[in-house]
This record gives C-alpha cells, sequence and structure tokens, in this order.
C-alpha cells in the first residue's frame, strides 16, 4: 500500500484496501448496495500489508462476484484527493467507477459545476521509445444543482504501464464538499476483443434461432449464460442480484397481466364473434379482410402498445382464419409488421419514441411530444401508403387458404392440440398416467380417421367464397357470446386498463408503470369472474415467452457490459466526422437511419436507443461537426421502430405474436418471418429515409 498522497486529507483516504477487519464494513450508497473500505494509511508500508493485498486480489480473482470494495472521500474547490494504483498484471483496462451528486444523462439540473477525474501513468520503456512518456485522461462528470442524488457513473481507460495515479478535484462556485465514492476494476481484454467476443455470442444464438437447433427460448438463456461467462474471464462477472436486476419486470408484469386478461376473455366466446363480424364486412374476401385487419392494428399500436395490440388481436385473427380455412400464419406476420410500423407514428407507440421525448437535453431543442408526434405520424402515413401495395407484392404468389378441406384442417388442428395437451401432463401419479393414456389414445384414433378422409376427400383451392352469405348465417349460429355476464366484466375491465394506458401516457402524476396497471387489472378481472379452477388460466399464460424475454434482457445488458453498444455508438460518430461537411448532413442522415435500423433488427432496440441519444447529442455539440441534432434524433427514431420487422426477435410484438400462435398451434419459424419481415424492413426505411431527407435537406426542417 503506497503512502498518502500530499493532496489527500484525512478524511479522504489514499489507499485502495486496508485491514480485514475494516474492510468487511458494509454501508449502502443510494440505491447501490456496495462495499465501503475504509482506510488507515501509515507513511510506510508493511510487508504484511503488501501480503494481504496480493491475497485480496487472488481471492478477487477466484470469486469475481463479490462486490468490489468503495472508498468514500470528500473533494471541494480547495482540497483534492488523490491515490496510487499500482501491481495490476497482464490488465488491459481500468474500470473506474465513480459515485456522487451527479447529472444523469436524461436529467436536467446542470449548473456548470462539475468534479475532474484526472488519471496519469507513465508508458513503460519499450524498444521503439527510449524515453517513458506521460499520458494523462482527463474525465468531466456534471455534478447536479441540489447534490442530494446519488448517481454512479463508470469509465474505462486503457492501461499502460502497471502504476496509476487518480486524482480527483472539483470546480464548485462556492467552497462547498462534494461527498463521493470510488472504486476500481482491472479487465483483461480491451475494447476490441469485447466486441469481437459480443459478437460472436450474438451470431451463436441468431444461428440456434434461425437452423431451429433449439428452442428460441433455449438459446437465449444459452447466449445470456455465454456472455456472463466472458464477463467473468474478462473480470468484470456480475453478482447474482446484479443479473437480477438486469431483466426488466415491468415488461414481463404487462405481458403477464395482460396473457391473465386474454386467457379470461377468450372465454366468453368473444373472438370468434368478431371474426364472424370481420368475415361480414370484407365480404367474404381475403384480401380486404387482411387491410381492415392490418389497418387497425396499426392505428391502435400508435396509441397502445405493440405488445398489447399483438395480444388482443392474434386470438381474433386465429379463430378469424379457421373459420375461413385460411393459413393464420401470414395473416399474422402482415398485422405484426404493420403494429411496428404504426407503432412510430406517435411519441407513446414504441418504447425508443418514450425514452426519446423522455429526455431533457432533447426537449430543451424542441423535440417533445407534440413536435415529434407530428413530425413522425407524416412519415409513417407515407410509409403506411406504400406498405399495403408492396405486402400485396410480397403474397402474389403465397397460398392464404389452405389446400386442404377446413374438415381436414381441423381434424390436424385437434390432433396437434390433443398431444400438446398429453405431453404437458407430468404422470407423477397413477391417475395422471392413465389420463395421458387416455389422451395419446384418443390422438391414434383421430390420427387413424385422418387417414380415412384423406383417402375419401379430394384437396381443394379455394381462391375466393362466393358463398359468403351463406356462410354468415351458419357461422353467426355456430359462433355467438357463450357468456354475456362475463363479457360485461372483460370489456369493463380491459376498458379501464386501456384508459389508464392512454391516461398514464398524458397524466405523469399517475405514478403506475403499464406492468403494474395491468397486473392490477388482471387481479380485478379474476376476482369479478370468480374463477374456481386458477391452474386452466395460469396454463394458458406464455411462460416460454416469459422466459425468453428475461434471457434477452440478461443476454442484451451482458452485451452493453461488452462494450458492443459503445462501440457501434463511437464508430458512427467517428464515421460521421471524417465526412465532407457539404455532404455531411445527409450522409449523416442516412448512416443513423440504417445503423439503427439494422442494429435493431438483431438486438433490443431500447438499450440500443439509449446508448445513442447522448451520442448524437454530443455530436451536434461539436463545434468541428456542426450537425443540427433533430434530424439524426428522428433518424434514430424511425430506424429504431421500422427495424423491428427485420427479424423475429427484432421486436418485442413479434415474439409475443409468435408464442401465442404456438400455443395455438401455427407457430411460425424465424425464417418464415424473415422472408416475409425483412423485405418490408428494406422497403419502410428506404421510405422513411426519403422522408428524412426531403424534410431535412430538401425544406430544411432542422429547427
Amino acid at each position: 500500500v503506497h503512502p498518502m498522497p500530499p493532496g489527500c486529507t484525512s478524511d479522504c483516504p489514499g489507499s485502495w484496501d486496508s485491514s480485514s477487519t475494516e474492510l468487511e464494513k458494509r454501508c449502502r450508497l443510494g440505491s447501490e448496495v456496495t462495499s465501503l473500505s475504509h482506510s488507515t494509511s501509515t507513511e510506510k508500508s508493511d510487508p504484511l500489508d503488501n501480503l494481504h493485498l496480493s491475497f485480496m486480489l487472488s481471492n478477487r480473482l477466484m470469486y469475481p462476484d463479490r462486490e468490489k470494495p468503495w472508498q468514500m472521500l470528500a473533494v471541494s474547490s480547495t482540497k483534492s484527493f488523490s491515490t496510487n494504483v499500482t501491481d495490476f498484471r497482464d490488465s488491459a483496462l481500468l474500470r473506474l467507477q465513480v459515485g456522487g451528486p451527479f447529472v444523469r444523462e436524461s436529467a436536467d439540473g446542470a449548473t456548470g459545476e462539475y468534479v475532474l477525474v484526472q488519471v496519469e501513468q507513465t508508458e513503460e520503456f519499450t524498444s521503439r521509445r527510449r524515453r517513458p512518456q506521460q499520458v494523462a485522461y482527463n474525465w468531466t462528470i456534471p455534478v447536479h444543482s441540489e447534490k442530494n442524488n446519488q448517481i454512479v457513473t463508470t469509465r474505462s481507460f486503457e492501461m499502460l504501464s502497471r502504476y496509476m495515479t487518480i486524482t480527483i478535484q472539483a470546480v464548485l462556485q462556492d467552497n462547498e464538499v462534494v461527498p463521493l465514492s470510488i472504486t476500481h476494476q482491472s479487465l483483461y481484454i480491451n475494447v476490441e476483443a469485447q466486441v469481437v467476443v459480443a459478437g460472436v455470442i450474438l451470431a451463436g444464438v441468431y444461428v440456434l434461432i434461425i437452423f431451429e437447433i433449439v428452442h428460441r427460448t433455449l438459446a437465449a438463456m444459452l447466449g445470456s449464460l455465454a456472455a456472463l461467462a466472458a464477463l467473468a474471464i474478462i473480470g468484470d462477472r456480475p453478482s447474482l442480484i446484479t443479473v437480477v436486476e438486469w431483466i426488466d419486470y415491468e415488461t414481463l408484469a404487462l405481458l403477464f397481466g395482460m396473457m391473465i386478461l386474454v386467457a379470461i376473455f377468450s372465454e366468453t366466446g368473444f373472438f370468434d364473434y368478431c371474426a364472424v363480424k370481420a368475415y361480414q364486412l370484407s365480404r367474404g374476401r381475403v384480401w380486404p379482410m387482411i387491410t381492415i385487419l392490418c389497418l387497425i392494428a396499426a392505428i391502435l399500436s400508435a396509441f397502445l402498445d405493440n405488445v398489447t395490440t399483438m395480444m388482443l388481436f392474434t386470438p381474433v385473427t386465429i379463430r378469424l382464419c379457421e373459420v375461413l380455412n385460411l393459413d393464420p400464419r401470414h395473416v399474422l406476420i402482415a398485422e405484426v409488421i404493420f403494429t411496428n410500423i404504426g407503432g412510430a407514428a406517435t411519441a407513446v407507440g414504441d418504447p425508443p419514441n418514450v425514452i426519446i421525448v423522455s429526455n431533457q437535453d432533447l426537449r430543451k431543442k424542441g423535440i417533445d411530444f407534440a413536435a415529434f408526434t407530428g413530425f413522425m405520424l407524416l412519415g409513417i402515413c407515407l410509409v403506411l401508403l406504400t406498405s399495403f401495395p408492396f405486402l400485396r407484392l410480397l403474397y402474389w404468389n403465397k397460398k392464404l387458404y389452405n389446400k386442404e378441406p377446413i374438415e381436414i384442417v381441423e381434424l390436424k388442428h385437434e390432433i396437434l392440440v390433443w398431444r400438446q395437451t398429453a405431453q404437458r401432463i407430468n404422470p407423477a401419479s397413477r391417475e395422471e398416467t392413465a389420463v395421458k393414456c387416455l389422451l395419446m389414445q384418443k390422438v391414434l384414433n383421430l390420427e387413424s380417421l385422418l387417414r380415412k378422409k384423406l383417402k375419401t376427400f379430394q384437396r381443394q383451392i379455394s381462391q375466393e367464397d362466393k358463398n359468403w352469405e351463406t356462410n354468415i348465417q351458419q357461422l353467426q349460429k355456430k359462433h355467438r357470446i357463450t357468456d354475456k355476464t362475463l363479457l360485461v366484466k372483460c370489456i369493463t375491465v380491459l376498458g379501464v386498463v386501456i384508459f389508464i394506458f392512454f391516461l398514464n401516457s398524458f397524466v405523469p402524476s399517475i405514478h403506475l408503470d403499464l406492468g403494474w396497471i395491468a397486473i392490477l387489472g388482471a387481479l380485478w378481472l379474476l376476482v369479478l369472474a370468480d374463477i374456481q379452477d386458477f391452474e386452466i388460466i395460469l396454463h394458458r399464460v406464455e411462460w416460454a415467452t416469459l422466459l425468453f424475454f428475461a434471457a434477452l434482457f440478461v443476454l442484451m445488458e451482458a452485451l452493453a457490459q461488452l462494450q458492443l453498444l459503445d462501440y457501434i455508438g463511437a464508430q458512427t460518430a467517428a464515421l460521421i466526422k471524417v465526412l465532407p461537411e457539404d455532404q455531411r448532413l445527409t450522409i449523416a442522415i442516412i448512416l443513423v437511419m440504417w445503423v439503427s435500423a439494422l442494429a435493431s433488427s438483431l438486438i433490443d432496440n431500447i438499450p440500443f436507443t439509449a446508448t445513442m441519444i447522448p451520442v448524437l447529442i454530443n455530436l451536434s455539440r461539436d463545434d468541428d461537426v456542426n450537425l443540427p441534432v433533430r434530424p439524426l434524433i428522428f433518424a434514430l427514431a424511425m430506424g429504431a421502430c421500422l427495424g423491428g420487422n427485420g427479424t423475429l426477435i427484432g421486436a418485442s410484438a413479434n415474439v409475443v405474436c409468435a408464442g401465442i400462435a404456438e400455443q395455438h398451434g401455427y407457430g411460425f419459424s424465424f425464417m418464415e418471418f424473415f422472408r416475409l419481415g425483412f423485405p418490408m424492413m428494406l422497403m419502410t426505411c428506404t421510405i422513411g429515409m426519403c422522408y428524412l431527407l426531403a424534410t431535412h435537406i430538401g425544406l430544411g426542417w432542422n429547427t
């Protein structure tokens, strides 16, 4: 342990670690549970202290998921803090974390006061360099005006030697004292290597999903495990508590609550009734019906969450297709594509838009709810107008009708449902084993009946239902509302839930997240419906989908810890800076648009948007670049929202739709979605790019 530097007072100790009794003292800093190490330094170092420090370092390497020791200190305009970091062999990066009353990236309260962190090191002797060179990094952290919040910020520095000096000082208007906490960690792989590892892991997950080697939920779990293993190898293994905190429980609560609501709603026969009405409106014609469904889905998703829209529309669409003897897969893919397009139209339609309009710096630039919605709504309307003809072109040679008579299709689906039901029974007792055997015997009997029907019936391909009026009368007798009392309760609860969804977007004082609203609505409906057999409702919940999202959240956060998102943002900014000045804005819009679209089709668009916003803001503030921020932000929003149509896991609504369809026996694969979704993504992004260039370059709407 090095002696206390001259610039360090007795209140700000100069060493990182000390005796084991002092190290075990813990305290809570803000909302972060971190360990604090209070050191007592002497003028001379003791060999026992060096031995103890070496033991602690090796112990942390063996158990890297332990909490890092934090050190408390206080700085002011007249008092600084300095410490030496030594003996980090084979380390490529030094990760420094500083906690204090700082300004969040998306918050207000900057006053011009800041804390300056300076990392100095001497580059070691090499054959090319005879004299050692002093290298210094400066890190400026803005201080909040109220100085009552605790924000932890992180920065990584390249290690050129085994010895570093860290100096912290504050630049304040008054002679105040700023309390801080600090910790450090050594990483054994540089940023480029981490990005390569993250890219390999992401590619491996996509290989598992694309070729259907394993189920997509298992693929996401294996990918998150590989990412956590990579973090452990480089020396940044998170604790179990940290990994659990990475999961977005608001999204999971929203999904779970809406699944309960839809499961109870389906017991009323309302979805069958809606299917018959849609068939009546389309007068038996398929494409007018698909157009109506897609248009309604796009309009609803502009005001509701995309996931909520698809959870309400998917059961209706499946029943409608079963009634018309259509293949539901193609209709569902078309609906979810238009749901993602419609969600980009408003500030509350898609999570990336919510992140953008919530940023205080962007609000100061004039990008508020009204301005954002007005600009995006016009562009998305143009995208929708061109999307319907393009969708018809993509479906030109596809046979939407089932090639077999409806009796055979229903029989095949019945066999699939009975087999899935039998497979879900765990034969833990003799009675359950007997029930499973009976179900499997029923499957065998139905398969025998199917073989007889296939020999009797001839395949018929229907292109248009000419007897739609007669069919409507038959369908109305067959598909009716089965429980009107329960239907009134469901409509009441769902109406209140959707109304609070709307209200929450415009009235922040409600202080209820979407997840809480959905959970409370589900509990309310469970009480009103007086469900006796609760397990039946739980069986309708898509547990595989919930687990997939939980694993996906961990995977994306681990990839962010491996610097993948920061690297994409930094490379995009660096490429924009080297562009010619007369073409810089045009190429910057195109670059941000397509990078956002392609990245959002591969990774979650929420962390990508949160990463790119500060990059674009800092880029607009650079005097050498001289770019307005509005075109870049709108290009980011357009690309992040429309890029979700590129792949099956590009948007949450895609995964939810695929999960519900799979539960009904109509699951579609990654490639089935990709063959339709990716061309639609390319076309819609091209139209969106033309709209951005026409408005910002041609008309000059940059202020």
